[in-house]
């Protein structure tokens, strides 16, 4: 017989030291990726064989240097403890024009030279040279295209869901969806009033949004939220709280939006009824709600659904995708969701699956529940969208018991 006794615990002082040493590595984090963002480009622009005059050379250092110094410094004070808009925005700006002129150092850094090489272009100097311009220029265009994608009104993406449980009553049900608006440093009141001008043109019955209202108390953010005092649905307006609201005094958003006119769904549900049937719709706080501190904050889906008839079907408002995992263990028919912002910027969205489910769009989860991932209404942060266009959703519910859907 083999005696455990000595090996658990050394196992278990393994795992903790690996642990521990994982915890020293995300506190680096935070350090290196700056570093990273801006080292990289000023390397590949500047110093692989390009032999640019001395005094290019020099300030084209100069300013990465500069750039890696103020980025986190803006970001503090724009997002920390004084929240100064303007230095928001110049920090949220250095970092998604870093981050792209970083993906297409490496991208066309590594590629384009290596085509240029194995085709016989040129001298090496030509050919780094070649490859700065090239890097400079897509950079260029996908931050002038990506600005001009994050302020203009989304466009709408239009979608017909079919619930195999959903009343012949409800078929045809328009849900309208929004979220992720982020209001911000940058002011976007006119912009505010143009998506709420869209969402009314689509006649909805049921409005929703997911959360993420803003970056910054509803005090400091009033105005850019008030036109959604003026959606109008045939039925509701609902709301759930995001993981931003809990950066922002949480209960203040849920108090203006009561105010205009919206259906928090704290933990709670109501009853939609058409033709003889019924729609539960249900909600929950963001999953970060708990850690926020704020009592009676929560994610608390057994308390949404407290009193709703289980043979019904249920559409739950959940702002992360990755709540769907209890959501398919309760046997929602839908769930509605924002919060990835489809990535935003090219290739973010590879590290938004890491922590996601889904990215953008409908997927299937368990038996019967669908997830819905709308890739934002807004944007957070860098005001470029870049291959990850926003969107005003309009869902049209289906009943396969519909003599049109038969």
């Amino acid at each position: 017989m083999t005696d455990t006794s000595n090996t658990r615990p050394a196992e278990g002082e393994a795992q903790a030291l690996r642990q521990s040493r994982l915890r020293r590595l995300m506190r680096y984090i935070p350090l290196t990726a700056p570093v990273l963002l801006w080292a990289v480009p000023c390397w590949v622009l500047l110093h692989t064989g390009q032999h640019w005059p001395l005094p290019v050379t020099l300030v084209g250092t100069a300013l990465f240097a500069l750039g890696l110094i103020g980025m986190p410094l803006a970001m503090v004070r724009g997002h920390g403890r004084r929240q100064q808009d303007r230095a928001a925005i110049i920090g949220d700006t250095l970092l998604g024009t870093i981050w792209t002129l970083f993906t297409w150092s490496i991208l066309l850094g590594v590629l384009l030279r290596l085509a240029l090489t194995v085709a016989g272009v040129g001298e090496s100097q030509d050919r780094a040279r070649i490859v700065t311009w090239a890097v400079l220029g897509t950079t260029a265009v996908l931050l002038g295209w990506g600005y001009a994608e994050a302020r203009r009104v989304p466009r709408v993406r239009r979608l017909d869901v079919q619930l195999p449980r959903l009343g012949a009553g409800l078929d045809g049900l328009r849900v309208a969806l929004i979220t992720d608006t982020h209001y911000g440093p940058l002011d976007r009141t006119r912009w505010s009033t143009r998506v709420c001008e869209t969402v009314n043109t689509l006649e909805a019955d049921l409005v929703c949004h997911t959360g993420d209202i803003a970056d910054g108390t509803a005090e400091r953010r009033r105005a850019q939220a008030a036109p959604l005092g003026t959606v109008r649905a045939t039925r509701a307006r609902v709301y759930v709280t995001g993981n931003h609201e809990y950066h922002s005094e949480a209960q203040g958003w849920v108090d203006l939006m009561d105010q205009l006119g919206w259906e928090p769904l704290r933990n709670r549900h109501l009853l939609l009824e058409r033709g003889g049937d019924t729609l539960v719709v249900a909600g929950v706080d963001d999953v970060t709600a708990e850690s926020s501190g704020l009592a009676g904050h929560r994610a608390h889906l057994a308390g949404a659904l407290n009193g709703a008839d289980p043979d019904l079907p249920i559409l739950l408002l959940a702002h992360q995708p990755k709540f769907i995992d209890r959501a398919a263990a309760a046997g929602i028919d839908l769930q509605l969701s924002g919060h990835t912002h489809g990535g935003q910027i090219w290739p973010f969205h590879h590290l938004v699956r890491i922590d996601q489910p889904a990215l953008a769009g409908l997927s299937h989860h368990g038996p019967r529940t669908l997830l819905y991932t709308s890739r934002g209404t807004g944007f957070w942060g860098p005001p470029f969208r870049v291959f990850a266009p926003s969107e005003i959703t309009l869902l049209v519910l289906r009943s396969p018991h519909s003599p049109t859907s038969a």
